[in-house]
């Protein structure tokens, strides 16, 4: 389970201390805080007698606005019969761009197609491609008609998408014919072999029994694809009849309908299929809109993946809600494109994983884009390193940059940095409880609310919470109790969400200034902190580049190749994209194979980003007393020792809080060592051990 525990901290005067690891952050007293004072401490506003101080470990969001009861196509025509002729969406790479008014349109067009098909309320079609015209459109049509959109991973190879399709019984998909090194139809041929002879929505296949429709979005509007429709002529087939069921559909459709199917995967392997509705999408993509001050003509920059609820919900969403234009730079993410689309459009707000912004910065380019048009923006999906973040404020000029956090159980914010915080709170947290959510932290064993510095499991409660794993009515059970809360240690042998790094909360006290001078209020914070030595633990998730990857899920994979008889899947830290992947693989007596063979065996079989870059094998691990596999050992002398004796130093440079130690040859003569050159190298790393609530490592450094 997720490991968490509230604690209080000091005061002093004008200043507010949050420790974190034993280290003091002291910032100055904040002015105003427009969002985040939590109800946790039952009362914000106080005597001159002091604080009301947190005792157990629950908070919740207080909000300024009321909740929308809306469906998504409610709010699509309201927001298109107020701005009818702003802008919806910019395609910038494609060279497409359409008005709110123009939006709803196009989603009803989809719509009375979908329905002249047979597909109906309830269906589900999926979505297989990259950020498109096509994809939004696909979103909002889809919901006009109370049809669940499945989001399928662009990176997915065949039997990955074959498994989605099944799991959720796909009526329908509309896919693109190629992105990058990805052939869509190709692949759909392979999981339905019938596809080619089949006449375009009439398909019948034994590996995919529910699928009839597929639609193939394509820049050659010749071409054709056999057992399909190409999206154009696809978009002609609804005609009035099917225009007015979708006007009358709008009453009857209820906003805690479901909406969308968003697949996660865990320790169990198998991805599950989170089950979101109207309400909890709409209200969450507002909720993050009001806390980044969302105005009319305000333009978002949305280079990350529409199938993530990052792109969909906080992007595309959250643009609807507040009738603001969404710019989606390009297909797939490009570091160019996205600069040329900020300067260009004039964006007002960006977003991006740690990487992108890295990859941004890094642009031989850089210096010759405006980008001054930015204020604000949302980096998540990964910790981002404070230098980064500050060099992100100032060059980018975005004093208003948060982070986020959420699951995608949670539609998919929790937790937010406000704007006017200071920068190093902004990135050691992420901020505090969005509007109308709950959390707890419980004990396991008994589901009580513990005390404050005591450690348990994180939960949620919130209109945001899942309805639950589509057809899955164990793991939902598991994950949701009576009470409505969505427990983060879920599943019996990890947490669901993909926390990796030490995770807590605060209660901090902050000044703000009144109708009755300066006043002390309180909020709280959920923190998160980059504990470098976690990077040598096995962990339930490996964050690559803003994607999670569940190492069971590649071990299961890897376990079909017919040399390997053990395989151990962890994270290695990179400094560009967080973690990569690598195998710690056991072949069986007598085999032998390369890290090439491996890679090759991956290829089309799983999302690259799956495939371990780094591939090591070994005859036998180290076992632990009790007979146990002991990883610890193995990394310490194989793995850490060959992967990453030039990548640790650099992490640890920039997260100087890090115990360093130097042992020479005797562990007992270790001394305080500091990493003052990012081009130091360790020569073995010796010991990894409990101290003080953190991990010490213990290494050499590498001789000349």
């Amino acid at each position: 389970m997720a490991c968490l525990n509230l604690v209080n901290t000091a005061t002093f005067g004008r200043f507010f201390t949050l420790r974190l690891f034993n280290r003091p952050f002291a910032h100055r007293h904040i002015k105003s805080l427009q969002y985040g004072l939590l109800g946790s401490c039952r009362t914000l506003c106080v005597s001159s007698t002091g604080v009301e101080k947190l005792t157990q470990s629950y908070s919740h969001g207080l909000a300024s606005h009321p909740l929308i009861g809306d469906t998504v196509g409610q709010r699509l025509d309201k927001v298109a019969e107020r701005f009818p002729n702003r802008e919806a969406y910019v395609c910038y790479e494609d060279k497409e761009r359409a008005t709110f008014a123009e939006l709803r349109e196009e989603a009803d067009q989809l719509a009375a197609s979908l329905l002249s098909l047979g597909i109906k309320r309830g269906d589900r079609v999926g979505i297989w491609g990259p950020n498109m015209r096509e994809w939004v459109i696909s979103q909002f049509g889809t919901a006009r008609i109370g049809v669940i959109l499945v989001n399928v991973n662009p990176a997915y190879q065949a039997p990955e998408a074959e498994y989605a399709l099944k799991k959720v019984g796909c009526k329908g998909l509309i896919m693109a014919d190629t992105h990058k090194t990805q052939d869509y139809y190709n692949m759909m041929t392979h999981i339905a072999h019938e596809l080619s002879d089949s006449s375009p929505g009439e398909l019948y296949s034994n590996r995919v029994p529910d699928l009839r429709v597929l639609v193939v979005t394509t820049k050659d509007k010749n071409k054709k694809y056999g057992g399909a429709f190409t999206f154009d002529e696809f978009m002609k087939i609804g005609g009035e009849h099917e225009r007015q069921q979708i006007r009358n559909m709008q009453m009857a459709l209820q906003s805690d309908d479901p909406i969308n199917i968003q697949f996660t995967s865990g320790t169990t392997g198998n991805p599950k299929g989170v089950t979101l509705t109207h309400h909890g999408i709409l209200n969450n993509a507002a909720s993050v809109g009001d806390i980044l001050n969302y105005a009319e003509y305000t333009r978002v920059c949305i280079p990350v993946p529409l199938y993530h609820c990052f792109g969909m919900v906080l992007g595309s969403f959250a643009c609807v809600t507040h009738g603001i234009t969404a710019v989606y730079p390009s297909r797939g993410f490009d570091a160019g494109l996205a600069l040329d689309a900020v300067q260009n459009e004039k964006c007002n707000s960006l977003y991006g994983t740690p990487t992108m912004f890295i990859d941004m910065l890094n642009h031989p380019k850089f210096e010759q884009y405006d980008v001054t048009s930015l204020r604000t923006g949302i980096m998540a999906g990964a910790p981002c390193p404070v230098e980064v973040m500050k060099k992100i404020i100032t060059t980018f000029h975005m004093p208003e940059m948060t982070i986020a956090y959420g699951l995608t159980e949670t539609s998919p914010v929790t937790n937010q940095t406000r704007r006017d915080v200071p920068v190093d709170l902004r990135v050691s947290t992420v901020g505090t409880m969005a509007p109308n959510v709950e959390a707890k932290i419980i004990d396991s064993e008994h589901g009580n609310v513990v005390p404050i510095n005591t450690p348990g499991e994180i939960c949620f409660r919130g209109y945001n919470v899942m309805q639950g794993y589509w057809d899955d009515y164990e793991k939902t059970d598991a994950a949701i109790d009576s009470n409505g809360w969505f427990h983060s240690g879920a599943t019996p042998k990890a947490p669901v969400h993909p926390i990796h790094l030490r995770v807590s909360v605060a209660q901090v006290f902050l000044m703000k200034e009144g109708n009755k001078g300066r006043e002390r209020f309180c909020d709280t914070l959920l923190l998160w902190t980059p504990m470098i030595p976690s990077l040598f633990i096995p962990k339930d998730v490996i964050i690559r580049g803003g994607e999670n990857i569940y190492p069971t899920e590649v071990e299961q994979f890897l376990y079909k190749h017919p040399k390997i008889q053990d395989v151990q899947i962890i994270g290695i830290p990179d400094e560009r994209l967080g973690e990569e992947v690598c195998a710690c693989i056991r072949l069986h007596p007598g085999e032998s194979s390369s890290p090439e063979e491996i890679k090759e065996f991956c290829k089309g079989q799983i999302a690259h980003f799956k495939i371990p870059k780094y591939i090591k094998f070994t005859e036998e691990y180290p076992l632990t007393i009790s007979g146990k596999r002991s990883y610890v050992k193995y990394f310490i002398h194989t793995v850490v020792r060959s992967c990453v004796s030039e990548v640790i130093p650099q992490i640890l440079y920039s997260h100087r809080g890090a115990q360093v130690r130097d042992a020479g040859t005797d562990d007992s003569r270790a001394r305080p060592m500091t990493m003052d050159r990012q081009s130091d190298k360790i020569d073995i790393l010796y010991a990894i051990t409990p101290f003080n609530s953190r991990l010490r490592l213990v290494f050499t450094r590498q001789k000349a």
